[in-house]
């Protein structure tokens, strides 16, 4: 089962090699024997895999005495509403988030619909390898319920924000070009669009599992978006991925923002209407942290993981949040990055500014990102780190998730990987050669400590 990833975003594999009925079983058994007796939601993305895993989920969460709620085919952040709407005490998405369709998995969502924090999964895991069975007997079997809301309950949080303007947004008639790649995004996003009055040019928004490319809304799987983008005339293009958390903007030039400037819009955005604190992970486009000075607010950095911000933004009340992977957190909705959110924020924005999203990105700190991995073999990522730091040491170093190097002209975030080999590294500059050079010359320090 080499391929059977377990971290704090829960259970994720390849079907019928790491995930199988066995692992399911196993798993979803050890989350839920704890909560015996009480509500637990099950929702999920649309891929092929979840016409057996939903039904066995959701009879192990029955035979282990669970009141399951079935929500349906839906977006994670919507399961995430859903549990605390339902005064639930947890979740299950089943998703495998923005990997191939060859994959899937399991998310586990504590009852203040919240991913389980790093403790929480860790005893989880626990619970699950002991394989110690703890199931109901005849007359203690949970019972399911179908819940058909929870989509319409999250559209009707985001349209009953205060700075949201349905009618501003509807006088703009925007026109979108939507790509939701056949998974949930289907069923939530085109019904957002046109209660917004968009024209909508969809792609891929049937929510059957079979996705169009390769789902990561990173550009180069957005190509045919971008194309429409710029032979439609639209005003913006959307994607999401397969669970709806992340979302990516194509310009009306044509050209993707990159997903770092989702979130970089929505906080410019949110704060130019209310000040307060922010957190965002290390991996995070530097352009976060010069809005945020320009607001003169506090900005907290974490370790990567949505849970990891959540968490610490529920800490200290941060009023927006998240990741630079196009994961917009708003707590005014819910602590969980939510890929409508993000969008309806665009929205909002663009119709205020009466401009195209092109000049708005324009308006924001340039900086560019590249995200790459080196290999590893044998060599242990740890003495690479202390390696790095140690050519570095007259840099700011943060040891917080791996080695974040910051300096004047960029910044440089290495992390290991817990699944393979490999050690990840992301670099960000002004402009596209010194990233590139910065990065080059990364790859090479790690080259050094493996031949050294």
């Amino acid at each position: 089962m080499k391929n059977l990833m377990t971290s704090v975003s829960g259970v994720r594999g390849i079907v019928g090699d790491s995930l199988t009925p066995e692992t399911i079983t196993k798993y979803v058994h050890a989350f839920a024997y704890p909560l015996a007796g009480d509500k637990i939601v099950v929702g999920g993305d649309p891929r092929v895999s979840q016409a057996f895993i939903r039904p066995l989920v959701k009879a192990v969460l029955i035979a282990s005495g669970c009141q399951v709620i079935d929500i349906g085919i839906t977006p994670t952040p919507t399961v995430q509403l859903a549990v605390e709407t339902l005064h639930a005490a947890g979740g299950i998405a089943i998703t495998a988030s923005h990997n191939p369709v060859q994959w899937n998995g399991l998310k586990f969502i504590g009852g203040d619909g919240l991913f389980l924090p790093e403790k929480a999964v860790k005893a989880l895991f626990q619970r699950a390898d002991r394989r110690q069975h703890h199931y109901a007997n005849w007359n203690e079997l949970g019972e399911e319920t179908p819940y058909p809301h929870a989509v319409d309950d999250h559209l009707q949080k985001i349209y009953d924000l205060p700075y949201i303007d349905v009618e501003l947004i509807r006088s703009k008639k925007f026109k979108v070009a939507l790509d939701c790649v056949n998974g949930a995004g289907g069923v939530i996003i085109p019904k957002m669009l046109e209660h917004f009055g968009c024209e909508v040019i969809g792609l891929n928004l049937e929510p059957n599992g079979i996705f169009a490319h390769t789902p990561e809304p990173v550009p180069q799987n957005l190509t045919d978006l971008a194309q429409v983008v710029k032979e439609q005339h639209a005003d913006l293009g959307i994607a999401v991925d397969p669970d709806v958390d992340r979302c990516a903007l194509i310009g009306n030039d044509g050209n993707p923002l990159g997903e770092e400037y989702t979130l970089a819009l929505a906080i410019k955005f949110y704060l130019s209407k209310k000040l307060g604190r922010v957190v965002i992970n290390l991996s995070t486009s530097r352009a976060v942290d010069d809005i945020v000075k320009y607001y003169n607010c506090e900005l907290t950095k974490t370790k990567v993981g949505e849970i990891n911000v959540a968490d610490k933004m529920r800490d200290i009340g941060a009023v927006i949040g998240g990741e630079g992977n196009g994961g917009v957190i708003l707590p005014d909705i819910h602590l969980g990055r939510d890929a409508p959110v993000a969008a309806a924020l665009t929205l909002q924005y663009l119709a205020e500014q009466g401009t195209s999203l092109t000049e708005l990105k324009q308006s924001l700190p340039q900086y560019y990102i590249l995200k790459d991995k080196a290999p590893l073999g044998e060599v242990d990522p740890d003495d690479v780190i202390a390696y790095l730091g140690k050519q570095n040491q007259d840099k700011q170093l943060d040891y917080l998730d791996g080695l974040r190097i910051d300096r004047p002209d960029a910044w440089i975030h290495l992390r290991k990987s817990n699944t393979e080999p490999i050690m990840r590294i992301i670099v960000e500059a002004r402009t596209p050669d010194i990233a590139w050079h910065i990065l080059q010359e990364t790859k090479e320090m790690i080259a050094q400590v493996k031949t050294g």
